[in-house]
């Protein structure tokens, strides 16, 4: 079966070494392209508000094993570690703001794929707090794959808040994976993060 053929992570490991091959090709020149963004828009939170540039959180990966994900400092620095639905809106900072709109605070998670704790597409991690989700996701296999930057539940609107949806469509993801799949979701992920139209 050829890469393009190859369709469902639950297929076996050719996939996941297909997806993994992915990552890297574009995640390696990525971190080098956004390394200069990474440090401009760093500067901009350092200047604009206390704490650290760059903030970290303990996720659930592949396995359910936790790691520490990275990004771009968005929110005040003496905000609770919630998830993001949970969040006061007020606790987002103006800079914050901008780079949620344009995804910018997820280039450092360029950084969690190429050492192969995320891949570019799948499901978003979850705190390790996140019980209810955790438990769907066990239930459907979700943990078979590693978490992504961007993924179909966000594409379609669906946050962690509705736990239960979110763990199913996570799923369809890793069931019907393909590579032009992934390479859609990004585009369509990134396109309108810069006021364009989706495709």
């Amino acid at each position: 079966m050829s890469a393009g053929e190859m369709s469902g992570l639950s297929s076996g490991s050719g996939a996941h070494r297909i997806k993994r091959a992915f990552d890297l090709a574009l995640s390696l020149p990525g971190l080098a392209v956004a390394a200069p963004v990474i440090a401009a828009m760093g500067l901009l939170i350092r200047l604009t508000s206390k704490g650290p540039a760059i903030y970290s959180q303990m996720r659930v990966g592949r396995g359910g094993r936790p790691f520490r994900c990275y990004k771009l400092r968005t929110m005040r620095a003496d905000t609770p570690s919630v998830p993001t639905h949970e969040a006061q809106k007020t606790a987002i900072t103006g800079v914050g703001r901008f780079l949620r709109r344009t995804k910018l605070d997820e280039l450092p998670q360029l950084w969690n794929v190429a050492k192969g704790d995320m891949s570019l597409v799948g499901p978003r991690p979850c705190l390790t707090t996140q019980d209810e989700l955790i438990a769907h996701r066990e239930r459907l296999g979700v943990f078979s794959s590693r978490p992504g930057i961007t993924g179909l539940a966000q594409l379609r609107g669906i946050d962690m808040s509705r736990p239960a949806l979110c763990a199913q469509t996570d799923a369809e993801y890793l069931a019907n994976w393909t590579l032009a799949g992934d390479v859609a979701i990004i585009i369509r992920t990134a396109i309108p993060a810069f006021g364009r139209s989706r495709l």
